[in-house]
């Protein structure tokens, strides 16, 4: 499968919405869902590495199935508000390499 860009992702969660009258949730709802997967992200990881193995009866998921659906619901909530993800993502990263551009240890020992 070939690589995504961010814009790609975002371009093809518009087409799939596009497809439906309804369109994008509202800024609150897709925030309700944002919540949601996050806390499906956290019962994932709570089974794989933390002390609370599933029920026999629990539907198998996975990690990577939830970061995806997080993924989705992201590119919906920036497409609904057009938020340019790489463009975000462009300035956060700036953020970080200026702003905690100290803050942690190097590996190669610089600073």
């Amino acid at each position: 499968m070939a690589e995504k860009t961010l814009a790609d992702i975002q371009r093809e969660v518009d087409a799939y919405i596009g497809q439906f009258k309804e369109g994008y949730f509202s800024p609150l709802a897709l925030m309700a869902r944002m919540s949601e997967e996050v806390g499906e992200l956290a019962r994932e990881v709570n089974h794989y590495y933390g002390e609370k193995p599933k029920k026999p009866n629990e539907e198998e998921n996975s990690i990577e199935m939830e970061l995806g659906d997080i993924l989705f619901i992201l590119s919906c909530f920036a497409n609904s508000l057009n938020i340019d993800l790489t463009e975000a993502h462009n300035k956060v990263m700036n953020k970080f390499n200026t702003r905690d551009a100290n803050r942690w240890t190097r590996k190669n020992g610089e600073q």
